[in-house]
């Protein structure tokens, strides 16, 4: 067994401190996935074509401000270091922009849209303003890459908590808040679920601690965007992060019109408190905890790239067999989707570890510690593939006919089958073939992590 410095292992009570940080953000963004769509379209009487270029339209602030933001981290110096502070300062920013965004006031069809584009651009730059800086905390949490995939398996255990409890919670607690109203039943589960997170990001901050202190930042913004592009494995890996992550909104964001729609099954109680939009969304939540559970022994066994492959094609298999399920195998629905995100546990673990992989490259290659910036993609793919994917189902809805509260036509149907189980698909092939093309493999990493512990003891001497 490799043995490391008791400095550079990672403590218990660090790693879950660690990975609660994505349990609060997956409150926000496991709620916006599910229900943001549905929300807008069903609830507060917004046209699905027009939500859904809401959605699109307002990433184009992202592509400025997520880069932006990693650049920002790197340079700050604060006496608790560069990333940690803003989980601190920005948490109650992003509790109230939260609420602000389904506060749902009684406007026209045009109010209501430009209230649309202003709340959701806020709450994702709150977004981007926390979570660029608490993934970039994972690059300088540790040396060894062994322990940061830990780290990494935390924060998706707790990432998957999150958006469980969301799955299973969230409807019932609109129910329970709003009664008859439902636009005050999802006024209220915000408010809930914002609270939540401006605790937890505050434990996070407490119990983590950056032990990796690179040198003062000195290069230009223009220095590390060059460094940044000439990182190939960095650019595969935001590009198949991109698609990964609008496979899997894609299918969360229509899986409440799937089951209410195609299978035909109401708000009625299915199991325990839970509805069938609920059971199927924690079903595959529970089975994306144990993805993120069995990941790092997976990775002992095989390398990172090679399992990212295999985990992706294979998750494109199973929503090709579910699309062909017919609307009364509801269990089998329930089964092939709890497999698939099973799959998405793996690949999103390793995703997030490889980003640090590629940060770790970067220094290596370049002497430049530049995580915010590296990172800054994570938040990228993440929020332009969740707009995308929480998009795409909108259009496809309008140009299949669809009408809210209706029953559908044969062609709707077919509609919410093609954006429930074939366009997700055609994502994660797509994703899995795109990781092909990295580099960075085990072999790689154990010259890396020896050449830059060389490089920090010497700069520590000097």
């Amino acid at each position: 067994m490799t043995q490391y410095p008791a400095t550079e292992r990672l403590s218990l009570k660090e790693k879950i401190g660690y990975g609660l940080g994505d349990m609060a953000s997956n409150f926000y963004m496991g709620f916006f996935g599910l229900f943001l769509l549905y929300y807008y379209t069903d609830v507060w009487g917004i046209s699905p074509a027009a939500a859904a270029t809401m959605l699109l339209v307002t990433k184009i602030v992202d592509a400025i401000s997520d880069p932006a933001m990693g650049l920002i981290a790197d340079r700050t110096q604060s006496r608790w270091g560069k990333y940690r502070p803003y989980l601190l300062w920005v948490a109650i920013p992003y509790a109230l922009l939260g609420y602000l965004l389904f506060m749902g006031p009684d406007l026209s069809e045009f109010g209501k849209l430009a209230f649309a584009y202003v709340s959701y651009t806020l709450v994702m730059l709150a977004y981007t303003a926390i979570n660029v800086p608490y993934s970039a905390l994972l690059a300088v949490i540790s040396p060894v890459a062994e322990e940061r995939t830990k780290a990494t398996q935390f924060r998706f255990v707790f990432a998957s908590l999150g958006t469980l409890t969301v799955g299973a919670m969230a409807k019932p607690l609109v129910n329970f808040f709003g009664g008859d109203d439902e636009l005050l039943g999802f006024r209220l589960t915000i408010v809930l679920f914002a609270i939540l997170s401006v605790l937890i990001f505050w434990i996070t901050f407490a119990t983590t601690k950056e032990r990796i202190q690179p040198k003062a930042h000195n290069s230009s913004v223009r220095e590390d965007m060059a460094a940044l592009l000439k990182n190939g494995s960095w650019i595969v890996l935001m590009f198949a992060g991109i698609l990964i992550v609008v496979g899997l909104v894609a299918r969360f964001a229509s899986l409440a019109f799937y089951t209410k729609y195609y299978l035909g099954h109401s708000d009625g109680t299915f199991f325990l408190w839970m509805d069938r939009t609920s059971f199927i969304v924690s079903c595959g939540l529970v089975g994306q905890l144990l993805g993120a559970l069995v990941t790092p022994s997976l990775v002992k066994r095989g390398d990172k790239k090679t399992l990212m492959v295999g985990a992706n094609l294979l998750h494109a298999g199973l929503l090709f067999a579910c699309y062909f399920v017919s609307p009364d195998a509801y269990m089998e629905t329930v089964v092939l989707h709890t497999l698939g995100i099973f799959t998405f546990g793996v690949v999103i673990t390793l995703l997030f570890a490889m980003y640090t992989d590629c940060a770790e490259y970067g220094e290596w290659k370049t002497g430049k510690n530049c995580a915010g910036l590296t990172v800054s993609a994570s938040m990228f793919s993440l929020k332009f593939g969740s707009a995308v994917g929480g998009a795409l189902p909108g259009f496809i809805l309008a140009w299949f006919g669809f009408v809210a509260n209706q029953q559908q036509s044969d062609t709707s149907l077919m509609g919410i089958r093609l954006m429930s189980n074939a366009l997700p698909a055609l994502f994660f092939l797509g994703g899995g073939l795109l990781m092909v093309f990295y580099k960075i493999d085990r072999g790689t990493l154990r010259r890396m992590e020896t050449e830059l512990a060389d490089r920090r003891a010497r700069n520590a001497s000097a």
